[in-house]
């Protein structure tokens, strides 16, 4: 390894699917001469979608990396899913790099992973960039759709190149003016370039005002250019057609002239201490330094093993490193250290900050896992990542008698691989259920249950996780008195419930005086309630947002035990509940959907048929229709073929959790009765 860490550069692909983000990585890989040809989505055949469902799906399903040299720079390139439905591993992939490099297709333009992603990497503080890719495809209206992208993203993404007549070519407006453009004039979109670069350094802005005819060396600009990249000032578009090789050199140029190293990004901040009160934590990306480097990836092979990729923020780790993972005090020895290309792992020596590498066959390593070489670094975890929420679930049963603990074990290796999959098990049902993103989500997780694990399994659609709040303050009383004939049990609890804001979860508090309960006997109350909490207490669903105050009760010297008083402290809790103006909350989804214009009148009254709302809609570029609406989950089964019957197979949509909402009258009541009379079905 002959580089620096001022020679990295760690960029990922994001954006809707579609956009060619594997195509340009093709392309890529061919121009710094990795590849001998372009590999095709089609012929199954591309280094990031190796794996077999992602061939049979041509889709990415997962994020791949590889890495290459280019004019004395190497490159970590991260492909990662345009789905919603696997939009985690692209929230993961972002951890672990300094540039978001935005792809666009040119021909449906701005699309919902687009802009859901380019909200995750602003908020993530990362420099961004947008790709134009397919500019040479028909129906396209480049101008149109520079035009939305400032709209859309801000009047800060000013193009660094521009296409040719019929965008057979395009011309860099930067490095090296010459050439032409019908798109518009070169040397205009170089002064607008400029203005925006040099408006942030005084120094700058002076000697290109002094100057007076719009030059300044591009060398002049290097710090000051990856500066308003960090501070989202300039936000450069690039026009491309992977297929096609058009502006993939020019693309390249850009990566490695003025894109950040791992020494001038902006740092990933982790935090010391615990979740009440975390101290921020910066890793300097020093070669001498501790190492600190954080897991991004898991995949799990039945064969292979589990493989953890990882990036290094400070430090240099070589083979045979003694290793920390978290707060674990027992060391791990590196026997491997490997550099990941598509399906390929190579041996390397050592990793420096910046590095992306990866090691097998640890099974003690986690996504989000903190790895060090000092315990000087315990309690180092990093920056919370912002999932969203997976709503869509199936009840599961294996089909086969005696597969109960294989079902278990693959269902843990498919949620330690994906940040959005995730399994419940709820005692009350006897159900164990697979949360997702959708219904393709949760479709795709089953296939990989029956193609890598050998597993099948049965499904039903299980219950919509309601909850129950209050709204109001109420007291509840409950005393427990049982005697066997040897010792008794008693216990006597006095407690008052009180609403807390959505969110707030629950909160204990005791106000006991005087020793009515021993001081010792007080977190068996806790426990009962908290027993409570997962039981419900008008329809059997999880209790939220409440505060429980236990401020009186009764004891007795002999036959007061810990079962009493936690038996007490429930049902006091349920009384209390009962009391309070109890509510049944339901999940509320936020819905995005794209479709022709002329199917809006449908649509928002198939969405106030479920109970849903539009609340706002907007043209895009391509002549669609943009809706933003919200309706309740358990109204949007069916959703997917119902909106292909409304628009003839031309529409789209996403969802993503927004807040609770007490379900109507009438469906409370039917929940509470058939809490009250289990045989009735729901």
């Amino acid at each position: 390894m002959s580089y620096t860490s001022e020679a990295i550069r760690n960029i990922a692909l994001i954006g809707h699917a579609a956009a060619g983000k594997t195509t340009l990585a093709e392309a890529l890989l061919y121009e710094a001469g990795v590849i001998g040809q372009i590999g095709s989505i089609e012929r199954g055949n591309t280094v990031c979608d190796y794996n077999p469902q992602e061939k049979a799906h041509q889709h990415s399903l997962e994020t791949a990396i590889v890495q290459f040299d280019h004019d004395g720079t190497h490159i970590n390139l991260l492909d990662t899913p345009g789905f919603p439905d696997f939009s985690g591993h692209a929230i993961d992939a972002l951890s672990a790099v300094e540039t978001a490099a935005v792809v666009i297709n040119a021909q449906t333009g701005i699309e919902t992973m687009t802009r859901r992603m380019m909200e995750h990497a602003q908020e993530r503080g990362l420099c961004r960039m947008i790709i134009v890719n397919k500019i040479d495809q028909e129906h396209t209206d480049l101008l149109g759709l520079v035009a939305e992208i400032q709209q859309t993203f801000g009047s800060e993404c000013l193009p660094i190149n521009l296409p040719t007549d019929n965008a057979a070519a395009v011309v860099d407006c930067f490095f090296n003016q010459q050439g032409d453009s019908d798109f518009g004039a070169v040397a205009e979109a170089h002064t607008a370039i400029i203005d925006q670069v040099v408006e942030i350094n005084e120094e700058l802005m002076e000697s290109y005002l002094e100057a007076g005819d719009g030059n300044i060396d591009p060398d002049q600009l290097h710090n000051t250019f990856e500066q308003v990249l960090r501070e989202g000032h300039l936000i450069p578009i690039c026009f491309v057609s992977a297929r096609n090789q058009i502006g993939v050199q020019q693309l390249l140029e850009l990566c490695v002239k003025l894109l950040p190293s791992p020494l001038e990004g902006n740092a990933e901040p982790f935090y010391r201490g615990g979740q009440e009160s975390p101290e921020l934590f910066y890793p300097v990306p020093y070669a001498d330094a501790h190492v600190i480097a954080h897991v991004f990836r898991l995949s799990i092979d039945p064969f292979v093993g589990k493989l953890a990729a990882f990036r290094v923020h400070q430090g240099t780790m070589t083979k045979d490193s003694q290793l920390f993972i978290g707060d674990a005090r027992k060391p791990l020895k590196i026997s491997h250290l490997l550099r990941i290309h598509g399906k390929d792992t190579h041996e390397m020596e050592r990793a420096i900050p910046g590095d992306i590498c990866a090691v097998a066959k640890v099974d003690e390593l986690y996504r989000g896992a903190v790895i060090h070489d000092s315990h000087d670094e315990d309690n180092v975890h990093l920056k919370s990542l912002h999932y969203p929420v997976p709503l869509f679930g199936l009840a599961l049963s294996p089909q086969n008698r005696g597969d109960e603990q294989k079902m278990s074990d693959t269902l843990n290796k498919l949620t330690e691989e994906d940040p959005c999959l995730l399994v419940e098990h709820n005692q009350a049902t006897r159900e164990t259920v697979l949360r997702g993103l959708s219904e393709l989500h949760l479709r795709l997780a089953l296939e990989r249950m029956s193609e890598r694990y050998r597993l099948e399994v049965n499904t039903r659609p299980p219950k919509i996780a309601y909850r129950e709040s209050i709204r109001s303050t109420a007291e509840g009383h409950h005393r427990h008195k049982k005697q066997t004939g040897g010792a008794g049990q008693f216990g006597e609890v006095f407690l008052r419930v009180e609403p807390l804001e959505q969110g707030a979860g629950f909160e204990f508090a005791s106000e006991v005086v005087g020793g009515a309960i021993p001081t010792a006997l007080i977190p068996a109350v806790e426990k009962g309630i908290r027993d409570a909490l997962q039981q419900g207490a008008v329809a059997g669903y999880p209790i939220h947002d409440v505060r429980a105050v236990v401020y009186d009760g009764k004891h007795h010297p002999v036959d007061s035990k810990e079962v009493a008083f936690s038996t007490a402290g429930r049902e006091a809790f349920i009384d209390a509940m009962r009391k309070a103006k109890p509510v049944v909350l339901e999940p509320m989804v936020r819905i995005q959907i794209e479709a022709p214009a002329d199917a809006m009148g449908s649509l928002a009254g198939d969405l106030s048929s479920r109970r849903g709302r539009v609340n706002g809609s907007e043209m895009t570029a391509n002549g669609s229709i943009l809706i933003d609406g919200l309706v309740p989950l358990a109204e949007i089964d069916g959703y997917a073929s119902q909106l292909t019957s409304l628009t003839g197979g031309a529409g789209s949509y996403a969802i993503e959790y927004s807040h609770y909402d007490p379900v109507p009258a009438d469906i409370q009541k039917r929940l509470c009765e058939a809490y009250q009379s289990p045989e009735t079905t729901q």
